[in-house]
């Protein structure tokens, strides 16, 4: 149980960090971009983001968050238990469910559309506002998962 509460917690954590990245300057830097840059940055960046070292981190985490949650429920008396459940719940929910709900769809539909239209255009200052919004929850969550998984260690 040791090994995969840090595991988790490192994962959580590390999770945390890429969705803090884009939330504390890379959205603003690419914001900055005229549409057709920031378009094709984003555009790049969901395309190189699918590779299997992040897909590992990503959903390995939610993996053993998913564990954790059944063992928790299983071994409710013990002192970690209400740390372990919160921490794989903040996780599956406030980042994987969050993910596959809001950001991923929003990624789609950038996806479809060319950098140099106006269509793109308007896309791109919808998605900005929308994919941040829910890129910061993702960002509390996976933090907050963290934290919890780091205090059932305790």
């Amino acid at each position: 149980m040791f090994a995969l509460t840090f595991l988790s917690a490192l994962g959580t954590g590390l999770v945390a960090g890429i969705f803090f990245a884009f939330s504390a300057f890379i959205m603003t830097a690419l914001g900055r971009l005229t549409p057709e840059g920031g378009i094709s940055a984003m555009q790049s960046i969901n395309v190189v983001v699918l590779n299997p070292v992040f897909f590992f981190v990503f959903f390995g985490t939610a993996v053993l968050s998913l564990v954790l949650a059944i063992a928790a429920l299983i071994g409710w008396s013990g002192a970690s238990a209400p740390y372990l459940l919160a921490g794989s719940l903040l996780y599956l929910v406030g980042t994987i469910l969050v993910t596959i709900v809001f950001n991923v769809p929003l990624n789609n539909r950038l996806a479809s559309v060319s950098a140099k239209s106006a269509e793109g255009a308007s896309v791109w200052k919808r998605y900005l506002s929308a994919w941040t919004a829910w890129n910061h929850v993702r960002t509390a969550a996976s933090l907050a998962a963290s934290a919890s998984f780091i205090m059932a260690l305790t």
